[in-house]
Formats: structure tokens, C-alpha cells, sequence
């Protein structure tokens, strides 16, 4: 009998030790699911600095099973879009450990794969209002435990995005921010705002768009709208639809990269209001006075450094270029140049910087600039990379027309100015560049007094 009883208390020990190691995990379906169709659960997972790694799945209607949920800490709703295969979204895991990294804060993990997951992406549009409404109740809940909606941040993810609005225009607007990543265009665009995200939605709306032109939300949407590299064909992502999926879906998915970036501190893409990207392209938007001592946001989690202002000024377009690949982040410069020829010469500039035994390139190619003579020509250099001490400068003009006979480039004067730092521009007087052939010089600060 004393052995049976050891052995009950063993296995109880054991059954209770499984019991508290146990996580729970977003939904894996497979397109199997999503052919045949899947009805709609939502299943909420939270994640705080005491269980980064291990998810505790929620009762909506019972907050106080759950210690480790604080509603006294700032609360941030991670909600993904459509997953036309069932699985799960492969940035998970980052972004919920980055934001943790960031903040004392419950994480809770929108899972509603169950709905999402479907052939048939009407469906889980339609499974978007119900979503919201899931996850309205359940906020209100969280109201009766003492957590107050100015603490909530809402990310959502192209569907997840609209979902987002829809719980912020339930909860009249008083949600603190939603973060938009690319928000869904099919069955959205031209929709009133009370069928999609609204810049009314909480008391502050942050879009970022990355493939308007084929799964995304043309149109602005928050208080600032992030257009990166105008907001279609991101670099790196395929062309051709020889690429398979990649090819529909990487413009898209590049927001959650871009974002996770922002979230990691990898580096800070400055962003410019402009009404258009031919016009930020043209260097023709560099002016950030209207945003104070503060100059112009940064793109990502830190834009509430620039909260005020961006309320005042009720919304914002802005535009920025990336890399390829994390670092996403580019360095803006304002190129000036000075040409002698006696003739008008039309072309492209690459330009190089080089320190610290690395070299930073910009190429200005999405137009043909215009050189006069002793007519100051401005042009919007971004590098790819930050040179902290300039020592060397390379620069190489191309007509672009390998036909026609090779002119020269008569420099005047060169100048060039940093648009994030606050440092005195660089300058190079006198400067002669044959038609596709490269020219290395060491800038020296400029003369002028005034910069």
C-alpha cells in the first residue's frame, strides 16, 4: 500500500511538472485545410519576459486563469493575414521576442489560421468582421481586469491589418495605435472606412505599403503612410514569375521584414513627406522644418517619437528607399554639382564613399539629370551603407546611350551634403569625368560658411 501511494505521488508530480512545461503553439494546418476549407477559431497565445518562448493559449472569458497576463503593462496584438497554405507565418518567433525585447509588455499572438487558411480568399474576408469581434469582446474583458485602450498597440498584417480597424472602430477609436504592414487591396480598395482600416481607428494609425500594385492597399490609410521604394517592386524580390510564389508574395511579406528591422534597431530608415515617389526621387522633398528640432521621422516602431506633430498635421505621405536585404536602412545625401561645358549634357551618376575600409554606393539612374552650364544641379544620393568619416570619393558619369559618342563632364563644383547628420558638407572643385570611367579624389569640408 505505502509503495502504491509513492508511486501515485510520483506520477502526480510528474503529470503537474508536464502540465507547467507545457506551450502552446500557433495552428500548423497544410493546404489540405485550405482546400477543403476550415471555420473560423481564434485562439489568442501570450508571450511576456517571464515565457518569451513558451505560449500560454487564453481563456477570453477568464483573464484570472492567467497570472502571468498583467493588465497593468502595455498590451500589443500581433494579428497575421491570409494563409492560403495553413501554415504558420515564419516571422512569429522574431517579432514577438524583438518586442519583448523592447518593452515590458503582454504579447499576445492573434491566431486565427482557422479561417485564414482557406483557398478561397473570400472567405477569410469574411472571417476578418468576425475575427474582430472576437477579439472585441475579449478587450473589454481586459477593460473589467483594470487595462486601459490608450496601452493597446495592434499590428496587423495585410488582412490582419483590416482587422486591426475593425476592432479599433468597435472601441470608438480609443485603441493607442495600430500598426498596419502592407494592408490588404483585394476586396478593400475602394470600400468605404467603415469597411477597412481608417485613419479614425485609434488615436494613432501607422501604415507602411509595399505592394500597392498587386496585393496591397494603394491608398494612405493613417496618420503617416510609409511608402518603401514608392510602395511596389521592392529590391531583391523577383521579377519574373519563373520565381514561383516568391514572385507574388515577396513585395508583400518584405513589410514584416522591414518592420522586424525598425523593431531590432538593425538601423533607422528616415523617411520624407512627398506627394509623390517621382518627386522624392527627384530630390525635390528633403525639407523636414515642418517637423521641428526633430527633423524628419523614422520609419518603423520609433515613429511615435513623432507622434504630436504628425496628430497636428492629420496625415502624412512619406517615402523611403532600402537595401535588398537587413541592413534595409539607406543614407540620404543632397548631391550638388556645377558643370562648365560649354554644350548641355544629360546622364547618370554613381558615386562611391569609401572609409573606414568600406565603401558606400548610390546610383542615381531613374532619370537622366540635366547639366548646365554654371547652373547648380541637385540630385538625391542614397547609399547603401553609412560612412561615419568620409575619406575618399569616387564619381562616374554615364550618358546611358553606348551608341552615341562618349562626352565629358566638366566639374565646376561638387558638393555634398548629409541629410541625417548635422555635419559640415563635403566639397571638390575643378573636376574633369570621362564617360564611364571612374574618378577617386578626397572631398575637403566646403568653404562656405553658410550650410
Amino acid at each position: 500500500m505505502i509503495l502504491w501511494h509513492c508511486l501515485a505521488l510520483l506520477l502526480l508530480i510528474t503529470v503537474q511538472t508536464c502540465t507547467a512545461q507545457r506551450c502552446d503553439e500557433f495552428t500548423d494546418l497544410d493546404l489540405s485545410h485550405a482546400i477543403i476549407g476550415t471555420s473560423l477559431k481564434v485562439r489568442l497565445l501570450l508571450y511576456t519576459r517571464d515565457n518569451v518562448t513558451c505560449g500560454t493559449l487564453m481563456s477570453h472569458t477568464n483573464l484570472s486563469a492567467h497570472p502571468q497576463f498583467n493588465s497593468s503593462r502595455p498590451t500589443t496584438f500581433v494579428i497575421h493575414g491570409y494563409r492560403p497554405t495553413g501554415s504558420p507565418p515564419i516571422w512569429l518567433d522574431n517579432i514577438k521576442e524583438m518586442l519583448l525585447v523592447r518593452k515590458d509588455m503582454n504579447v499576445i499572438v492573434v491566431d486565427w489560421n482557422y479561417g485564414a487558411a482557406n483557398v478561397n480568399y473570400f472567405k477569410a474576408v469574411d472571417n476578418t468582421h468576425k475575427t474582430a469581434d472576437n477579439l472585441t469582446a475579449f478587450i473589454k474583458k481586459m477593460q473589467e481586469h483594470g487595462a486601459s485602450l490608450s496601452s493597446i498597440h495592434m499590428i496587423g498584417v495585410s488582412l490582419g491589418a483590416h482587422i486591426s480597424g475593425f476592432v479599433g472602430a468597435n472601441l470608438d477609436g480609443l485603441i493607442g495605435r495600430i500598426t498596419a504592414l502592407d494592408p490588404a487591396g483585394p476586396q478593400f480598395t475602394g470600400t468605404t472606412p467603415d469597411k477597412r482600416l481608417d485613419v479614425t481607428d485609434a488615436k494613432f494609425v501607422d501604415v507602411l505599403h509595399t505592394d500597392i500594385d498587386a496585393l496591397g492597399f494603394r491608398a494612405p490609410l493613417g496618420h503617416i503612410d510609409f511608402y518603401a521604394n514608392g510602395g511596389t517592386d521592392q529590391p531583391g524580390c523577383p521579377k519574373t514569375i519563373f520565381s514561383g510564389s516568391s514572385y507574388f508574395k515577396c513585395d508583400h511579406q518584405r513589410s514584416v521584414n522591414l518592420y522586424l528591422d525598425s523593431l531590432n534597431r538593425t538601423c533607422a530608415s528616415k523617411v520624407f513627406p512627398c506627394d509623390s515617389y517621382k518627386d522624392f526621387l527627384d530630390g525635390k522633398c528633403l525639407d523636414c522644418d515642418r517637423f521641428g528640432d526633430a527633423g524628419c521621422p523614422v520609419f518603423g516602431y520609433d515613429v511615435t517619437q513623432w507622434k504630436d506633430v504628425l496628430l497636428r498635421l492629420n496625415q502624412t505621405k512619406t517615402y523611403f528607399t532600402t537595401n535588398s536585404d537587413s541592413p534595409f536602412c539607406m543614407t540620404s545625401y543632397r548631391l550638388e554639382v556645377v558643370t562648365w561645358n560649354q554644350d548641355v549634357r544629360r546622364g547618370y551618376m554613381t558615386v562611391k564613399l569609401h572609409g573606414n575600409g568600406e565603401v558606400a554606393v548610390a546610383t542615381i539612374d531613374h532619370k537622366a539629370a540635366e547639366f548646365k552650364r554654371y547652373t547648380e544641379t541637385k540630385l538625391f544620393a542614397q547609399f547603401d551603407k553609412d560612412i561615419q568619416s568620409v575619406k575618399k570619393m569616387s564619381l562616374k558619369f554615364s550618358s546611358g546611350e553606348a551608341l552615341k559618342p562618349k562626352h565629358k563632364l566638366r566639374l565646376l563644383r561638387i558638393r555634398l551634403t548629409h541629410l541625417e547628420r548635422k555635419e559640415r558638407p563635403l566639397c571638390r572643385y575643378d573636376i574633369l569625368l570621362e564617360q564611364n570611367k571612374e574618378v577617386t579624389f578626397r572631398p575637403l569640408p566646403c568653404e562656405e560658411s553658410n550650410f
